[in-house]
């Protein structure tokens, strides 16, 4: 397949594609459902959702050359504004028609919604697919952009709804009920909303991913979500397991879920959950 490059805006041609779907093990097709679907929950197995970098007071970049830098080149993961970076380049040289969107995380209902500081992918296919591969709890496959849309997959349940002002509320079920996680408008994005999205998110003082760190993987069998201070693990159709972090156990889940740091960003990583109050 030649790869075609549709959009210079977003510097999609910098992307190196080939080395992209190697990390993931997938080879390049030519458009579909089912092979969108299955580039979706590779990246989504592939790589964490993390702040590390946050963390360590090193802000990372979100252009693609730095991006695909950190997870092609190491296979490092991140958080929103780079896996969606990477993820519609790659849909793009692919031959898919995309469009990128900005969210809200959290839910109007009980004052928790923040800025509009989540970034998502909508796909064209014989319909709109909204692909969400950079949440901490992030769809294994794409869900239709409609209202009232659901999908049940391996046993994750998500629905989507559009509400009263045009904008598409994102829920999974959780322990029983329906858990809002963000809600994506439907505003043009141009790269600079991105940058100066992910500047508030990894720079701004009370920013939670400035006080909190999180790192997450989908596990074969389950999901699991790791913070300075907790575990939580989860299973379809069963309670979710948390409970606080042992002393010590933080590198035991680096191990486990596979993250490749260097000898100096361990050392630093650890140094900082240790001195991180609990509370916090």
């Amino acid at each position: 397949m030649t790869p075609a490059v549709t959009n210079d805006l977003w510097q999609v041609d910098e992307l190196d594609l080939d080395g992209y779907l190697a990390r993931l093990g997938l080879p390049a097709r030519e458009p579909s459902r089912k092979a969108l679907d299955e580039l979706h929950e590779a990246h989504v197995r592939t790589f964490t959702f993390d702040n590390i970098d946050v963390v360590l007071d090193r802000p990372p970049g979100v252009d693609l050359k730095t991006v695909q830098q950190k997870f092609v080149g190491r296979g490092r993961g991140g958080y929103c504004f780079e896996h969606s970076t990477i993820f519609s380049a790659a849909l793009e040289r692919l031959g898919y028609d995309v469009r990128r969107h900005l969210g809200r995380v959290g839910d109007p209902a009980d004052g928790s919604q923040a800025g509009r500081t989540h970034m998502v992918v909508e796909v064209n296919l014989d319909g709109r697919l909204l692909c969400d591969v950079g949440f901490g709890m992030s769809l294994l496959r794409p869900i239709a952009l409609e209202d009232g849309a659901s999908d049940d997959y391996l046993g994750w349940e998500y629905r989507v709804d559009r509400n009263d002002y045009g904008a598409w509320e994102m829920r999974r079920w959780r322990d029983g009920g329906w858990m809002m996680m963000h809600t994506t408008d439907e505003l043009p994005v141009i790269p600079v909303d991105i940058v100066m999205g992910n500047h508030f998110t990894a720079t701004f003082p009370d920013s939670i991913f400035r006080r909190t760190l999180m790192l997450t993987r989908h596990l074969p069998d389950r999901h699991v979500t790791v913070t300075h201070a907790t575990v939580a693990v989860r299973q379809p159709g069963a309670p979710t397991e948390y409970r606080p972090l042992r002393d010590g156990e933080f590198a035991d889940w680096l191990r486990v879920l596979e993250v490749p740091l260097t000898p100096d960003e361990e050392a630093l990583l650890l140094r900082w959950v240790a001195e991180r109050p609990p509370e916090e």
